[in-house]
């Protein structure tokens, strides 16, 4: 299905770029010899390809380019854009736990950067999951607002299991200066010419 929002016409010509709200349970790509979810259900542009991905089970903002340069600038680790990211976790992380996903952690012999950690103090607002979290009613949960500058395949999953809190859920709201904002899971739209700016 086009899920495409009638936000105006595609403001770069010789290049296209837009953002999608990628829900649960979609693949990162265009096709999938199983026959799983892909963004093809809701992405109808044949020019523009993802920068980046998104697990499976991950979701918020993605972004397509046909770009290559751009595609190149936002995924390699030299560049160090910045993806932020809710995240909810089980248990409520102490300072120590903070501290360590700040200072990064050891995933596969490797640390990872510093990041930004903050526990979130209010449940934020977020749009429901088609398949809710497990819960568990003797374990309570709690939300970190994570912002990293690696993508390493299911890093934030990885570094909170790390301090011993596993992910439930993990919602991308930006990258770099682009933020998911309102836009519902399934919508896309083109980037404006100031976020196109703000990304270079």
């Amino acid at each position: 299905m086009n899920s495409k929002l009638q936000t105006g016409a595609n403001p770069r010509a010789q290049y296209g770029h837009l953002m999608l709200h990628k829900p649960y349970g979609v693949l990162s790509k265009f096709t999938d010899s199983e026959g799983r979810p892909t963004l093809a259900d809701y992405v109808v542009e044949p020019r523009v390809y993802p920068a980046g991905r998104l697990d499976m089970d991950s979701e918020g903002l993605l972004l397509l380019t046909s770009d290559g340069a751009l595609a190149h600038r936002l995924t390699s680790p030299f560049h160090k854009v910045p993806k932020t990211y809710l995240v909810q976790v089980e248990r409520i992380p102490d300072e120590l736990a903070l501290v360590q996903l700040r200072q990064g952690v050891m995933l596969k012999g490797k640390r990872t950067r510093q990041a930004k950690v903050q526990l979130l103090q209010h449940e934020p607002t977020v749009h429901p999951r088609p398949v809710p979290i497990r819960f568990r009613k003797s374990v309570p949960t709690a939300w970190l607002r994570m912002e990293i500058q690696e993508g390493m395949n299911r890093q934030i999953r990885h570094m909170t299991a790390q301090v011993g809190h596993p992910t439930l859920r993990v919602i991308r709201v930006a990258i770099g200066p682009i933020r998911l904002g309102s836009l519902p899971p399934g919508q896309w739209r083109w980037l404006r010419e100031g976020e196109l700016r703000g990304l270079f």
